[in-house]
């Protein structure tokens, strides 16, 4: 059965990491039953322990501390469903932190926006591999925050290596075109300087050399910006995609 997250794929978007908070997030939300329980059964020890005689007495407080563990149970399978529900994935684009039951919420951090992410530790956090994550864009602001997040080492790292997977993306499909631009300028050199032998070649090539950079810088600026529509909502994920391709078919 597919997750609410695998539902919110893009075309071509695969998911490398999936991870949750660790148990003790769980067993800190959970305060609640837990105090439940403990009076339940402290209830049950005392009728034991001075050995009530049935009666209206022993029967009221043993109905009470049933009653007691049963809503702790409650509580807890709650609490441990809201836990369950969690989903933090790392995909070849994005983060994605995806809580709640019925009603579902998801956070979303394109890999190419984001520029570090600090990790703290505590001292017990190193002990049982927990930490909390703290995730920067290009301009140094929080932008979301994992907390008591599980494997919080491994998960950065497969965010950073996806980062620099995607750049690296980028920066091959520039570099693409790059061949064909200059096997057409060979040709035509000669062409043009006949006369004056191979003097007018360099002057030839030097344009073609100086605008393909230039080219590609404006394709980046502009998927960067394409990339901020798409976060804000202002644009859908197949719109970006389909101009994200369109603007690398003109390399």
């Amino acid at each position: 059965m597919a997750r609410y997250a695998d539902t919110l794929l893009t075309e071509g978007e695969t998911i490398i990491l999936r991870t949750r908070q660790h148990w003790l997030a769980l067993a800190g939300r959970a305060r609640a039953a837990f105090a439940l329980w403990g009076v339940g059964l402290l209830l049950l020890l005392l009728i034991a322990w001075f050995s009530v005689a049935p009666g209206t007495l022993r029967d009221v407080t043993s109905g009470l501390a049933l009653i007691l563990l049963a809503l702790g149970l409650v509580v807890f399978l709650y609490r441990f469903w809201v836990w369950w529900a969690q989903d933090y994935v790392v995909t070849n684009r994005r983060l994605m932190k995806v809580t709640g039951i019925l009603n579902k919420r998801s956070a979303d951090s394109s890999l190419e926006k984001i520029n570090d992410a600090i990790l703290s530790q505590s001292i017990l956090g190193r002990m049982l591999n927990y930490g909390e994550l703290e995730i920067l864009t290009a301009a140094d602001q929080a932008v979301d925050r994992y907390h008591m997040l599980r494997d919080p080492k491994g998960f950065k790292k497969v965010m950073l290596t996806q980062k620099h997977n995607l750049e690296t993306e980028y920066q091959y499909g520039s570099r693409v075109p790059t061949p064909p631009l200059r096997a057409e300028a060979q040709p035509a050199a000669p062409a043009m300087a006949a006369p004056p032998a191979p003097a007018p070649q360099a002057p030839a090539e030097m344009p073609q050399a100086d605008t393909a950079p230039d080219e590609s810088l404006e394709v980046t600026q502009t998927l960067a910006r394409l990339a901020d529509l798409r976060d804000s909502g202002a644009i859908t994920a197949e719109e970006y995609e389909q101009k994200k391709d369109e603007l690398l078919g003109r390399l």
